[in-house]
Protein backbone atom coordinates (compact mmCIF):
# COMPACT_ATOMS: atom_id res chain seq x y z
CA UNK A 1 0.00 0.00 0.00
CA UNK A 2 1.39 3.41 -0.95
CA UNK A 3 1.79 6.17 1.63
CA UNK A 4 -0.94 8.23 -0.04
CA UNK A 5 -3.51 5.43 0.18
CA UNK A 6 -2.38 4.58 3.72
CA UNK A 7 -3.10 8.18 4.72
CA UNK A 8 -6.64 7.92 3.33
CA UNK A 9 -7.15 4.66 5.22
CA UNK A 10 -6.03 6.36 8.44
CA UNK A 11 -8.46 9.22 7.72
CA UNK A 12 -11.33 6.73 7.25
CA UNK A 13 -10.30 4.97 10.47
CA UNK A 14 -10.26 8.31 12.27
CA UNK A 15 -13.83 9.19 11.25
CA UNK A 16 -14.99 5.65 12.01
CA UNK A 17 -13.62 5.77 15.55
CA UNK A 18 -15.07 9.25 16.13
CA UNK A 19 -18.50 8.11 14.93
CA UNK A 20 -18.38 5.26 17.44
CA UNK A 21 -18.10 7.84 20.19
CA UNK A 22 -14.46 7.99 21.26
CA UNK A 23 -13.14 11.41 22.40
CA UNK A 24 -12.03 13.39 19.36
CA UNK A 25 -8.77 14.80 20.75
CA UNK A 26 -7.45 11.45 21.98
CA UNK A 27 -8.58 9.73 18.79
CA UNK A 28 -6.77 12.30 16.65
CA UNK A 29 -3.58 11.94 18.66
CA UNK A 30 -3.67 8.15 18.77
CA UNK A 31 -4.38 7.69 15.04
CA UNK A 32 -1.74 10.29 14.12
CA UNK A 33 0.93 8.68 16.29
CA UNK A 34 -0.02 5.17 15.16
CA UNK A 35 -0.09 5.95 11.46
CA UNK A 36 3.00 8.12 11.74
CA UNK A 37 4.99 5.44 13.57
CA UNK A 38 4.09 2.83 10.93
CA UNK A 39 5.07 5.20 8.10
CA UNK A 40 8.00 7.15 9.57
CA UNK A 41 9.13 5.28 12.67
CA UNK A 42 10.22 7.14 15.87
CA UNK A 43 10.50 10.40 13.91
CA UNK A 44 6.77 10.90 14.47
CA UNK A 45 7.43 11.72 18.14
CA UNK A 46 9.77 14.56 17.12
CA UNK A 47 7.02 15.76 14.81
CA UNK A 48 4.54 15.67 17.72
CA UNK A 49 6.82 17.87 19.83
CA UNK A 50 7.28 20.39 17.01
CA UNK A 51 3.54 20.61 16.32
CA UNK A 52 2.75 21.03 20.02
CA UNK A 53 5.22 23.89 20.39
CA UNK A 54 3.89 25.57 17.23
CA UNK A 55 0.41 25.67 18.81
CA UNK A 56 1.79 26.92 22.13
CA UNK A 57 3.52 29.82 20.39
CA UNK A 58 0.41 30.95 18.48
CA UNK A 59 -0.63 34.14 20.31
CA UNK A 60 -3.96 34.38 18.46
CA UNK A 61 -5.20 31.23 20.18
CA UNK A 62 -4.57 32.92 23.53
CA UNK A 63 -7.63 35.09 22.85
CA UNK A 64 -9.95 32.07 23.19
CA UNK A 65 -9.99 32.00 27.03
CA UNK A 66 -10.64 35.75 27.20
CA UNK A 67 -13.72 35.69 24.98
CA UNK A 68 -15.02 32.54 26.65
CA UNK A 69 -14.62 34.12 30.09
CA UNK A 70 -16.52 37.21 28.88
CA UNK A 71 -19.41 35.02 27.80
CA UNK A 72 -19.51 32.92 30.95
CA UNK A 73 -19.36 36.03 33.16
CA UNK A 74 -22.31 37.57 31.31
CA UNK A 75 -24.20 34.30 31.62
CA UNK A 76 -23.57 33.91 35.36
CA UNK A 77 -24.10 37.57 36.26
CA UNK A 78 -27.69 37.72 35.01
CA UNK A 79 -26.99 40.77 32.81
CA UNK A 80 -28.19 38.97 29.66
CA UNK A 81 -31.38 37.93 31.44
CA UNK A 82 -31.88 41.56 32.42
CA UNK A 83 -31.44 42.56 28.79
CA UNK A 84 -33.95 39.99 27.58
CA UNK A 85 -36.55 41.08 30.12
CA UNK A 86 -36.08 44.75 29.22
CA UNK A 87 -36.44 44.15 25.47
CA UNK A 88 -39.44 41.91 26.10
CA UNK A 89 -41.20 44.64 28.08
CA UNK A 90 -40.32 47.38 25.57
CA UNK A 91 -41.96 45.36 22.80
CA UNK A 92 -44.79 43.93 24.91
CA UNK A 93 -47.56 45.21 22.63
CA UNK A 94 -46.02 43.78 19.45
CA UNK A 95 -46.99 40.42 17.99
CA UNK A 96 -44.04 38.05 18.19
CA UNK A 97 -42.27 40.31 20.70
CA UNK A 98 -40.67 37.35 22.46
CA UNK A 99 -39.19 36.08 19.20
CA UNK A 100 -37.74 39.53 18.60
CA UNK A 101 -36.40 39.71 22.16
CA UNK A 102 -34.77 36.29 21.79
CA UNK A 103 -33.06 37.14 18.49
CA UNK A 104 -31.84 40.59 19.60
CA UNK A 105 -30.47 39.13 22.85
CA UNK A 106 -28.91 36.22 20.94
CA UNK A 107 -27.18 38.57 18.51
CA UNK A 108 -25.71 40.65 21.32
CA UNK A 109 -24.69 37.55 23.30
CA UNK A 110 -23.04 36.14 20.17
CA UNK A 111 -20.82 39.23 20.13
CA UNK A 112 -19.66 38.35 23.65
CA UNK A 113 -18.96 34.66 23.28
CA UNK A 114 -18.24 32.26 20.44
CA UNK A 115 -19.84 29.17 21.96
CA UNK A 116 -23.22 27.78 20.96
CA UNK A 117 -24.16 25.47 23.83
CA UNK A 118 -24.07 28.22 26.45
CA UNK A 119 -26.14 30.60 24.28
CA UNK A 120 -28.87 28.06 23.49
CA UNK A 121 -29.07 27.00 27.13
CA UNK A 122 -29.24 30.57 28.42
CA UNK A 123 -31.88 31.62 25.88
CA UNK A 124 -33.92 28.52 26.67
CA UNK A 125 -33.87 29.25 30.40
CA UNK A 126 -34.79 32.92 29.87
CA UNK A 127 -37.36 32.66 27.09
CA UNK A 128 -38.80 29.14 27.27
CA UNK A 129 -41.11 29.61 30.30
CA UNK A 130 -42.26 33.06 29.09
CA UNK A 131 -43.10 31.67 25.63
CA UNK A 132 -45.06 28.79 27.13
CA UNK A 133 -46.97 31.12 29.47
CA UNK A 134 -47.74 33.55 26.62
CA UNK A 135 -49.14 30.79 24.40
CA UNK A 136 -46.43 31.02 21.74
CA UNK A 137 -46.13 28.34 19.08
CA UNK A 138 -43.77 25.60 20.34
CA UNK A 139 -42.10 24.95 16.98
CA UNK A 140 -41.43 28.60 16.20
CA UNK A 141 -40.23 29.22 19.75
CA UNK A 142 -37.80 26.31 19.71
CA UNK A 143 -36.55 27.27 16.25
CA UNK A 144 -35.96 30.91 17.19
CA UNK A 145 -34.03 30.00 20.34
CA UNK A 146 -31.90 27.34 18.63
CA UNK A 147 -31.20 29.48 15.55
CA UNK A 148 -30.41 32.55 17.63
CA UNK A 149 -28.06 30.52 19.80
CA UNK A 150 -26.06 29.32 16.81
CA UNK A 151 -25.19 32.90 15.77
CA UNK A 152 -22.20 32.68 18.13
CA UNK A 153 -20.44 30.42 15.62
CA UNK A 154 -20.42 33.20 13.01
CA UNK A 155 -20.67 36.62 14.64
CA UNK A 156 -17.29 37.85 15.98
CA UNK A 157 -15.55 37.12 18.26
CA UNK A 158 -16.29 33.59 17.04
CA UNK A 159 -14.02 30.97 18.61
CA UNK A 160 -14.37 28.92 15.44
CA UNK A 161 -12.99 31.77 13.31
CA UNK A 162 -10.09 32.23 15.74
CA UNK A 163 -9.22 28.55 15.32
CA UNK A 164 -9.78 28.63 11.55
CA UNK A 165 -7.45 31.58 10.97
CA UNK A 166 -4.12 29.75 11.48
CA UNK A 167 -5.47 26.71 9.61
CA UNK A 168 -6.07 28.66 6.40
CA UNK A 169 -3.31 31.22 6.94
CA UNK A 170 -5.61 34.25 7.20
CA UNK A 171 -5.54 36.74 10.13
CA UNK A 172 -8.44 36.29 12.51
CA UNK A 173 -9.14 40.02 12.19
CA UNK A 174 -9.96 39.57 8.49
CA UNK A 175 -12.24 36.62 9.23
CA UNK A 176 -13.97 38.66 11.95
CA UNK A 177 -14.58 41.52 9.53
CA UNK A 178 -15.86 39.13 6.86
CA UNK A 179 -18.37 37.53 9.23
CA UNK A 180 -20.04 40.73 10.48
CA UNK A 181 -22.43 41.35 7.56
CA UNK A 182 -23.38 37.66 7.01
CA UNK A 183 -24.01 37.27 10.75
CA UNK A 184 -26.27 40.31 10.90
CA UNK A 185 -27.94 39.15 7.66
CA UNK A 186 -28.92 35.84 9.26
CA UNK A 187 -30.18 37.59 12.39
CA UNK A 188 -32.29 39.90 10.21
CA UNK A 189 -33.68 37.00 8.13
CA UNK A 190 -34.72 35.17 11.32
CA UNK A 191 -36.37 38.30 12.74
CA UNK A 192 -38.27 39.16 9.57
CA UNK A 193 -39.47 35.56 9.23
CA UNK A 194 -40.86 35.53 12.79
CA UNK A 195 -42.53 38.94 12.55
CA UNK A 196 -44.09 38.28 9.15
CA UNK A 197 -45.48 34.91 10.25
CA UNK A 198 -46.90 36.46 13.44
CA UNK A 199 -48.46 39.27 11.40
CA UNK A 200 -50.11 36.70 9.11
CA UNK A 201 -51.06 34.38 11.97
CA UNK A 202 -51.28 36.17 15.36
CA UNK A 203 -51.77 32.84 17.17
CA UNK A 204 -48.09 31.99 16.56
CA UNK A 205 -46.92 34.87 18.77
CA UNK A 206 -49.60 36.95 20.45
CA UNK A 207 -48.77 40.20 22.23
CA UNK A 208 -47.91 39.81 25.90
CA UNK A 209 -51.02 39.66 28.10
CA UNK A 210 -51.54 42.73 30.33
CA UNK A 211 -50.69 40.82 33.51
CA UNK A 212 -47.18 40.05 32.15
CA UNK A 213 -46.39 43.63 31.18
CA UNK A 214 -44.38 46.09 33.25
CA UNK A 215 -46.37 48.66 35.23
CA UNK A 216 -43.90 51.45 34.45
CA UNK A 217 -42.22 51.71 31.05
CA UNK A 218 -39.89 54.37 32.45
CA UNK A 219 -38.48 51.85 34.91
CA UNK A 220 -37.90 49.38 32.07
CA UNK A 221 -35.99 51.95 30.01
CA UNK A 222 -33.95 52.98 33.05
CA UNK A 223 -33.09 49.35 33.79
CA UNK A 224 -31.95 48.84 30.19
CA UNK A 225 -29.84 52.01 30.12
CA UNK A 226 -28.11 51.40 33.44
CA UNK A 227 -27.69 47.65 33.32
CA UNK A 228 -27.32 46.78 29.65
CA UNK A 229 -25.95 49.72 27.66
CA UNK A 230 -22.51 49.56 29.37
CA UNK A 231 -22.19 45.90 28.41
CA UNK A 232 -23.07 46.65 24.79
CA UNK A 233 -20.58 49.53 24.74
CA UNK A 234 -17.81 47.21 26.00
CA UNK A 235 -18.62 44.53 23.42
CA UNK A 236 -18.82 47.03 20.54
CA UNK A 237 -15.58 48.71 21.65
CA UNK A 238 -13.80 45.36 21.91
CA UNK A 239 -14.87 44.28 18.43
CA UNK A 240 -14.32 47.77 17.05
CA UNK A 241 -10.63 47.93 17.97
CA UNK A 242 -10.16 44.47 16.46
CA UNK A 243 -11.92 45.27 13.19
CA UNK A 244 -10.12 48.61 12.83
CA UNK A 245 -6.76 46.94 13.33
CA UNK A 246 -5.96 48.95 16.47
CA UNK A 247 -5.43 45.86 18.62
CA UNK A 248 -5.00 42.13 18.11
CA UNK A 249 -7.84 39.78 19.14
CA UNK A 250 -5.77 38.67 22.13
CA UNK A 251 -5.11 42.19 23.41
CA UNK A 252 -8.67 43.37 22.79
CA UNK A 253 -10.06 40.19 24.33
CA UNK A 254 -8.02 40.73 27.50
CA UNK A 255 -9.18 44.34 27.87
CA UNK A 256 -12.80 43.45 27.08
CA UNK A 257 -12.69 40.57 29.53
CA UNK A 258 -11.42 42.85 32.30
CA UNK A 259 -14.09 45.48 31.52
CA UNK A 260 -16.92 42.91 31.57
CA UNK A 261 -15.55 41.53 34.84
CA UNK A 262 -15.77 45.00 36.41
CA UNK A 263 -19.30 45.53 35.05
CA UNK A 264 -20.51 42.21 36.43
CA UNK A 265 -19.12 43.14 39.85
CA UNK A 266 -20.85 46.53 39.70
CA UNK A 267 -24.15 44.81 38.87
CA UNK A 268 -24.04 43.34 42.41
CA UNK A 269 -25.39 40.05 41.10
CA UNK A 270 -22.03 38.32 40.90
CA UNK A 271 -20.83 36.06 43.72
CA UNK A 272 -17.53 34.34 44.35
CA UNK A 273 -19.13 31.00 43.52
CA UNK A 274 -20.31 32.31 40.14
CA UNK A 275 -16.88 33.74 39.35
CA UNK A 276 -15.31 30.41 40.26
CA UNK A 277 -17.82 28.59 38.05
CA UNK A 278 -17.11 30.93 35.12
CA UNK A 279 -13.36 30.43 35.52
CA UNK A 280 -13.76 26.66 35.68
CA UNK A 281 -15.97 26.56 32.57
CA UNK A 282 -13.46 28.76 30.73
CA UNK A 283 -10.58 26.48 31.71
CA UNK A 284 -12.53 23.38 30.69
CA UNK A 285 -13.64 24.62 27.26
CA UNK A 286 -10.32 26.34 26.46
CA UNK A 287 -8.34 23.22 27.34
CA UNK A 288 -10.63 21.09 25.17
CA UNK A 289 -10.28 23.39 22.16
CA UNK A 290 -6.51 23.82 22.46
CA UNK A 291 -6.00 20.09 22.94
CA UNK A 292 -8.04 19.46 19.81
CA UNK A 293 -6.00 22.02 17.88
CA UNK A 294 -2.74 20.37 18.97
CA UNK A 295 -3.90 16.84 18.13
CA UNK A 296 -5.36 17.89 14.78
CA UNK A 297 -2.14 19.72 13.87
CA UNK A 298 -0.23 16.50 14.46
CA UNK A 299 -2.69 14.48 12.39
CA UNK A 300 -2.59 17.08 9.62
CA UNK A 301 1.21 17.03 9.60
CA UNK A 302 1.29 13.22 9.32
CA UNK A 303 -1.45 13.22 6.68
CA UNK A 304 0.39 15.85 4.66
CA UNK A 305 3.77 14.08 4.88
CA UNK A 306 2.17 10.88 3.64
CA UNK A 307 1.16 12.83 0.52
CA UNK A 308 -2.52 12.00 0.99
CA UNK A 309 -3.69 15.62 0.93
CA UNK A 310 -2.05 16.28 -2.44
CA UNK A 311 -3.29 12.93 -3.75
CA UNK A 312 -6.89 13.67 -2.77
CA UNK A 313 -6.68 17.22 -4.10
CA UNK A 314 -5.34 15.89 -7.38
CA UNK A 315 -8.25 13.45 -7.70
CA UNK A 316 -10.84 16.16 -7.15
CA UNK A 317 -9.05 18.65 -9.39
CA UNK A 318 -8.89 16.06 -12.18
CA UNK A 319 -12.69 16.10 -12.30
CA UNK A 320 -12.32 19.53 -13.94
CA UNK A 321 -15.46 20.90 -12.33
CA UNK A 322 -16.20 24.64 -12.66
CA UNK A 323 -15.09 26.58 -9.55
CA UNK A 324 -18.67 27.33 -8.45
CA UNK A 325 -19.73 23.69 -8.75
CA UNK A 326 -16.57 22.59 -6.94
CA UNK A 327 -17.39 25.03 -4.14
CA UNK A 328 -20.95 23.69 -3.88
CA UNK A 329 -19.63 20.11 -3.67
CA UNK A 330 -17.19 21.06 -0.88
CA UNK A 331 -19.84 22.97 1.08
CA UNK A 332 -22.26 20.07 0.62
CA UNK A 333 -19.65 17.69 2.06
CA UNK A 334 -19.07 20.00 5.04
CA UNK A 335 -22.83 20.35 5.58
CA UNK A 336 -23.33 16.57 5.67
CA UNK A 337 -20.31 16.02 7.94
CA UNK A 338 -21.68 18.70 10.25
CA UNK A 339 -24.63 16.48 11.14
CA UNK A 340 -22.67 13.84 13.11
CA UNK A 341 -19.55 15.91 13.85
CA UNK A 342 -18.86 19.16 15.70
CA UNK A 343 -17.13 22.06 13.98
CA UNK A 344 -13.71 21.31 15.50
CA UNK A 345 -12.77 18.18 13.49
CA UNK A 346 -14.25 19.68 10.31
CA UNK A 347 -12.26 22.91 10.60
CA UNK A 348 -9.08 21.17 11.68
CA UNK A 349 -9.21 18.08 9.44
CA UNK A 350 -11.54 18.58 6.46
CA UNK A 351 -10.75 22.24 5.68
CA UNK A 352 -6.96 21.67 5.37
CA UNK A 353 -7.64 18.75 3.01
CA UNK A 354 -9.83 20.78 0.64
CA UNK A 355 -7.70 23.93 0.96
CA UNK A 356 -5.41 23.13 -2.02
CA UNK A 357 -8.49 22.49 -4.18
CA UNK A 358 -10.02 25.84 -3.23
CA UNK A 359 -6.76 27.66 -3.90
CA UNK A 360 -6.28 25.90 -7.25
CA UNK A 361 -9.81 26.93 -8.28
CA UNK A 362 -8.94 30.59 -7.57
CA UNK A 363 -11.69 30.98 -4.96
CA UNK A 364 -11.27 33.90 -2.55
CA UNK A 365 -10.15 32.42 0.77
CA UNK A 366 -11.94 34.92 3.02
CA UNK A 367 -15.20 34.31 1.15
CA UNK A 368 -14.65 30.55 1.36
CA UNK A 369 -13.99 30.62 5.12
CA UNK A 370 -17.15 32.66 5.72
CA UNK A 371 -19.17 30.21 3.64
CA UNK A 372 -17.73 27.33 5.66
CA UNK A 373 -18.66 29.08 8.91
CA UNK A 374 -22.25 29.69 7.73
CA UNK A 375 -22.55 26.10 6.52
CA UNK A 376 -21.33 24.70 9.83
CA UNK A 377 -23.79 26.96 11.64
CA UNK A 378 -26.53 25.42 9.50
CA UNK A 379 -25.39 21.94 10.54
CA UNK A 380 -26.14 22.78 14.19
CA UNK A 381 -29.85 22.81 13.26
CA UNK A 382 -29.82 19.66 11.12
CA UNK A 383 -31.72 16.66 12.53
CA UNK A 384 -31.21 14.00 13.73
CA UNK A 385 -27.97 14.90 15.57
CA UNK A 386 -28.39 18.72 15.95
CA UNK A 387 -26.79 19.31 19.34
CA UNK A 388 -28.80 22.51 19.78
CA UNK A 389 -31.94 20.39 20.13
CA UNK A 390 -30.52 18.49 23.10
CA UNK A 391 -29.29 21.67 24.81
CA UNK A 392 -32.78 23.14 24.44
CA UNK A 393 -34.62 19.98 25.50
CA UNK A 394 -32.50 19.88 28.65
CA UNK A 395 -33.68 23.31 29.86
CA UNK A 396 -37.24 23.24 28.48
CA UNK A 397 -38.32 19.60 29.05
CA UNK A 398 -41.99 20.48 28.35
CA UNK A 399 -41.24 20.73 24.63
CA UNK A 400 -41.28 17.50 22.63
CA UNK A 401 -38.11 16.71 20.70
CA UNK A 402 -40.09 16.27 17.47
CA UNK A 403 -41.49 19.81 17.84
CA UNK A 404 -38.00 21.18 18.51
CA UNK A 405 -36.73 19.43 15.37
CA UNK A 406 -39.66 20.75 13.32
CA UNK A 407 -38.99 24.30 14.48
CA UNK A 408 -35.25 24.05 13.85
CA UNK A 409 -35.80 22.70 10.33
CA UNK A 410 -37.57 25.85 9.13
CA UNK A 411 -34.72 28.01 10.44
CA UNK A 412 -32.21 25.66 8.84
CA UNK A 413 -33.86 26.41 5.51
CA UNK A 414 -33.52 30.15 6.27
CA UNK A 415 -29.81 29.62 6.95
CA UNK A 416 -29.40 27.80 3.64
CA UNK A 417 -31.00 30.83 1.98
CA UNK A 418 -28.38 32.95 3.76
CA UNK A 419 -25.60 30.71 2.39
CA UNK A 420 -27.08 31.02 -1.11
CA UNK A 421 -27.20 34.82 -0.80
CA UNK A 422 -23.56 34.90 0.29
CA UNK A 423 -22.62 32.73 -2.68
CA UNK A 424 -24.41 35.11 -5.04
CA UNK A 425 -22.99 38.25 -3.40
CA UNK A 426 -19.41 37.55 -2.22
CA UNK A 427 -18.90 41.24 -1.42
CA UNK A 428 -20.91 40.72 1.77
CA UNK A 429 -17.87 38.86 3.11
CA UNK A 430 -15.01 40.49 1.23
CA UNK A 431 -15.90 44.20 1.51
CA UNK A 432 -15.24 44.91 5.21
CA UNK A 433 -11.78 43.22 5.29
CA UNK A 434 -10.61 45.55 2.52
CA UNK A 435 -11.26 48.56 4.75
CA UNK A 436 -8.63 47.52 7.33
Amino acid sequence: MSNEVFGLVSLAALFGIIFIGFPIAFTLGAVALGAGFIAFGPMVFDLAVLQTFSVMKDTVLASIPFFLFMGFLLEQSGLMERMFTGIQQLLAGLRGSLYLAVLITATIFAAATGIVGSAVTLLGVMAGPAMIKSGYDTKMSAGAIAAGGTLGILIPPSVMLIVMGPVVGIPATDLFAAAVIPGLLLSTIFTVWCLVRCWLNPALGPALPPEMRATSMLAVVKDLVIGVVPVIVVIVATLGVILMGIATPTDAGAVGCAAVFVLTLLSRRMTLAKIRRSAYQTLEVSSMILMLVTASNLFGAVFSRLGSAEYLAGLLTSLALPPTLMLIVILGLIFVLGWPLEWVPIVLIVVPIVLPIVQAAGIDMIWFCTLVAMTLQTAWLSPPVALSAYFLKGVVPQWELKDIYAGMSQFMILQLIGVALLMMFPKMATWLPTLN
